[in-house]
């Protein structure tokens, strides 16, 4: 059983308002106007029926300003918390949900957290857009309207076992609705397979601005984190945001 931790977690301690001044932003990066779709600049990927990822899709000054506010909501009422067993070990991974609270204890969603009674915080309308826009660009799925988003930050010794995410509601799963996940900071060594044997499963590195989208076949996929690489995250989005080493993953459902 998971008792968590409470205690205020920033994301981006080293964060400093000078910094700003100092970052560089690739070239090529730089000459996408503000608003521009990425559809242009990320490689569509079909993995296999059902699974499809966006290399690249998210541009650097939307992860910076997903950092930003991913900050902003985890220090307030609903932020961040840190799981941990009941003999009080503590696991390296940082949980919160917006729009519906995520229970991992029950395996269900509701309003609140039972563990203090907070609300879940609003999706920001930032973070819906960039989802939407993976959704239709991957052309694979119907398209949703996001009303789940898990946002988990692991340090670098952090994993995630093969698991299937099937909390949310029966016509969601039934209909093979899509979620989809966002990965900004350092990599991820993401791996999937038809079972929980982590021998079988296949391996792809998640970076820093790519997007997986996993629905219809591949909706209840075994999928998790073997780990997570060190030093691997961008240098502009360390030096804008003062990020943590790790990585954050925002997971968009439709209940």
């Amino acid at each position: 059983m998971l008792q968590p931790s409470t205690q205020p977690f920033d994301l981006c301690p080293n964060y400093q308002e000078s910094t700003k001044a100092k970052t560089t932003i690739p070239r090529e990066q730089k000459k996408r106007k503000a608003g521009e779709s990425s559809t242009e600049a990320a490689s569509v990927q079909h993995l296999r029926p059902g699974m499809v990822l966006l290399k690249g899709f998210v541009k650097p000054e939307d992860q910076i300003g997903m950092v930003s506010m991913c900050r902003q909501l985890g220090k307030g009422p609903g932020g961040f918390y840190r799981p941990s067993l009941k003999n009080g070990a503590k696991l390296n991974l940082w949980i919160m949900s917006l729009g519906k609270n995520w229970d991992p204890t029950a395996r269900s969603y509701g309003p609140t957290r039972p563990f203090d009674g907070a609300q879940a915080p609003t999706i920001p309308d930032a973070f819906k857009m960039i989802a939407q826009t993976a959704n239709s660009t991957a052309s694979e799925f119907p398209q949703i309207n996001p009303d789940i988003c898990i946002i988990n930050y692991n340090t670098n010794s952090g994993k995630l076992g093969l698991h299937q995410d099937k909390d949310e509601s029966e016509s969601s799963l039934t209909k093979g609705l899509p979620f989809i996940s966002i990965s900004i900071g350092d990599t991820a060594e993401f791996m999937f397979g038809n079972t929980r044997d982590k021998d079988q499963a296949t391996k792809i590195n998640l970076e820093s601005g790519d997007v997986l989208i996993l629905g219809g076949e591949s909706r209840l996929l075994f999928h998790g984190v073997s780990h997570v690489k060190t030093n691997t995250a961008p240098s502009w989005l360390k030096e804008e945001t003062g990020i943590r080493p790790g990585r954050i993953n925002l997971t968009f459902r439709q209940y």
